[in-house]
């Protein structure tokens, strides 16, 4: 006769399998939606996940891996990642789990940015960056992939849309799909719908390692101040995030200040109706 323990056991190891199925079926509804409304990847692509060695990422890695097995488009997909000596824990235990999930992975040192850090010059985020890019195109053009894949998630875009707003005075956010300057890339960002609160619980699901950077750790006040509005807002609007997204695929430029979009004559026609649904869970 089976005993209280072990059913309880069996019981519990029942729940966690249908919670990190449906955490799985949500992930995936979002970025497929996100991938298919915004033509991300195509027929033959190959798909270069940007692995930073944090949840989001990670998230986004696994979410291509498990599409590229469903989706009637065909694709592959691969991962690297750039180091640039911030990194607060080994690398090697991703690097292992990578190998255990048979991705295939590359793993850059960019001397460039580990001699920066070293000398440590007066520089801000920007000249890291850019020596981030230059590695990132040429490690891609080395993969022969076409596609590269970013883990910024709807909260990055809402982040980046009020940032915008508030302390740059224009209207504009993360763009869901832009290209290199030389068109050589396409660059894409399919958890554009996808919460940090769902990438959180399906990292954790995964129990692979997080590596974090010590950059993330530096959060700068302008996005620790949007980050406490959002909290504070969420405890009586849940769906904030959700609303904001819609809003950003629902433009209204004749109902703004701008005047090249203003009727200042009345002779334009009337913006064509339709906008971006909320996507909630």
């Amino acid at each position: 006769m089976m005993s209280c323990v072990l059913k309880l056991g069996l019981a519990r190891a029942g729940l966690r399998y249908y919670w990190n199925l449906d955490l799985e079926k949500q992930l995936l509804r979002k970025v497929g939606e996100a991938i298919a409304r915004f033509k991300m990847i195509r027929d033959g692509d190959r798909v270069a996940v940007a692995l930073s060695g944090g949840k989001d990422s990670l998230t986004l890695l696994e979410a291509l891996l498990r599409l590229a097995e469903r989706a009637p488009v065909e694709f592959s997909v691969c991962a690297f990642t750039v180091e640039q000596g911030k990194f607060l824990r080994p690398i090697a235990p991703l690097g292992e789990y990578l190998k255990q999930r048979g991705v295939e992975w590359t793993y850059y040192q960019d001397r460039p940015s580990l001699r920066l850090l070293k000398e440590q010059p007066a520089h801000g985020c920007d000249l890291c960056s850019r020596y981030r890019r230059r590695a990132v195109y040429e490690i891609v053009r080395g993969l022969r992939a076409n596609v590269i894949a970013f883990g910024h998630t709807a909260d990055d875009f809402c982040e980046s849309f009020l940032r915008n707003a508030m302390f740059t005075g224009r209207v504009s956010a993360l763009p869901p799909v832009t290209y290199s300057r030389d068109k050589e890339f396409r660059l894409i960002r399919p958890l554009a719908f996808v919460t940090e609160d769902l990438t959180s619980r399906f990292a954790e699901s995964l129990g692979a390692p997080i590596v974090p950077c010590g950059c993330s750790e530096r959060t700068g006040t302008v996005r620790k101040s949007i980050r406490s509005l959002f909290a504070e807002i969420e405890k009586d609007y849940p769906h904030l995030k959700e609303t904001l997204l819609a809003a950003m695929g629902h433009l209204e430029p004749d109902r703004l200040l701008d005047p090249r979009y203003l009727d200042l004559d009345g002779h334009k026609p009337a913006p064509a109706a339709g906008h971006l649904p909320i996507l909630s869970d």
